[in-house]
């Protein structure tokens, strides 16, 4: 009885002004309750409805990483990730993660980051990175190799194709079953630039959003600025247009300019970690492209540089189709079917393991060995039938 009396027991009364004090440090605002137990069960629940001005839990974000073969990729995020180490092909998706500390005292963000290799030809791996739980904080880069114009918008169109697919498949997904949940409450998934746009976006109703935050980088700089001064006018245009078409931001880098690297970094810190991406902004086609999204526009990056042949002719069905029939008439797209046919890793000299290797062989020559018994078995059942 005198346990039960005990607990039913008001605590003393705290002074007013000591009230927001009593929990996290200060930082819980005066309330009117008498009680700690009340000022905790209204800490509680200010932190449930997210009314906290300080989080606790840990920050997660996904990044996929995808462009060109052999455009970078992998130089460009070790470089990001400030990790010291050479380079290797990526074979098919791999993942990786960066983590930042955001103070001595509080858990460090995480970022999950998948690189996509083989350039367009293993594209059907989307899937891997884009699910219903990574859509929540996913963010797309993808790097084009400059030096590479030829392939460009090949590999530019078939990786965002595929990833928009995919991203509303796993989008339709994840929404059916949000609704599924007895009592859920209703809440959009995929953060789409559409509904975040303010209304004085430019050319807001021209373009089409990406639907996740997307960055798109143009890999080998210094070999892109060697260029004759109307393909790189061509080629900036057209990149210019892209991004701005995607509400995407676009930056020009190399791997040799430590200055383009850091802005590089700025851009990719935003995605993974929510850091300020920096201020610059560089139109000037003679310089390296630095255009965040939402600071370009259609009447600054003006019509589809071509000579000598008229716009009309070429039956575009929209901007989109305008820009690249150009695109074409002055680089024209190199066939996909060689980059569709892989190379077998067991079979790069750079993965070589000599003892490995010799038992491959032995089994191949088993296995070998067993599809030609087996073939005759099968013909010496068919006889005996």
């Amino acid at each position: 009885m005198a346990a039960s009396q005990q607990m039913g027991r008001r605590l003393p009364e705290i002074p007013q002004e000591k009230k927001k004090n009593v929990l996290n440090g200060g930082l819980m605002p005066t309330l009117g309750s008498d009680t700690l137990w009340e000022l905790a069960a209204a800490e509680v629940e200010s932190r449930e409805t997210g009314g906290g001005e300080e989080e606790e839990t840990v920050h997660e974000r996904s990044v996929f990483l995808m462009g060109s073969k052999a455009g970078g990729k992998t130089s460009i995020l070790l470089r990001c990730l400030d990790r010291d180490e050479p380079p290797k092909p990526t074979l098919a998706m791999e993942y990786t993660f960066g983590r930042r500390a955001r103070g001595h005292s509080t858990p460090k963000d995480i970022a999950h980051i998948w690189e996509l290799g083989g350039g367009t030809s293993l594209s059907d791996l989307v899937q891997i990175p884009i699910t219903p739980v990574s859509i929540r904080s996913l963010s797309v880069i993808l790097i084009l190799d400059l030096s590479k114009p030829n392939a460009l918008w090949g590999t530019m169109e078939k990786l965002l194709q595929a990833t928009q697919a995919q991203l509303k498949k796993v989008s339709a997904q994840a929404q059916q079953a949000e609704k599924a949940k007895p009592g859920a409450k209703h809440q959009t998934l995929v953060h789409s630039a559409a509904r975040i746009l303010p209304k004085d976006y430019p050319d807001r109703e021209l373009i089409s959003p990406f639907p996740v935050p997307l960055l798109i980088i143009g890999s080998k700089y210094d070999t892109f600025q060697e260029f004759d001064s109307d393909k790189k006018k061509v080629i900036s245009k057209t990149l210019r247009f892209i991004a701005h078409y995607y509400t995407a931001s676009l930056i020009f880098t190399s791997i040799k300019s430590e200055s383009l690297i850091s802005k590089t970094k700025g851009f990719f810190s935003h995605l993974a970690f929510g850091l300020d991406r920096g201020k610059t902004v560089s139109c000037d086609a003679t310089k390296p492209l630095i255009i965040p999204a939402g600071c370009d526009s259609f009447s600054q990056i003006g019509s589809p540089p071509i000579a000598d042949v008229d716009i009309t002719s070429l039956h575009a069905r929209n901007p989109m189709d305008l820009w690249k029939k150009v695109y074409e008439r002055v680089f024209p797209q190199e066939s996909t079917s060689e980059q569709r046919e892989l190379k077998d890793p067991a079979k790069d000299p750079q993965y070589s393991e000599p003892q490995i290797d010799a038992v491959r062989v032995q089994k191949d020559q088993e296995l070998e060995q067993y599809k030609r018994n087996a073939a005759k078995s099968w013909k010496g059942l068919e006889l005996d039938t």
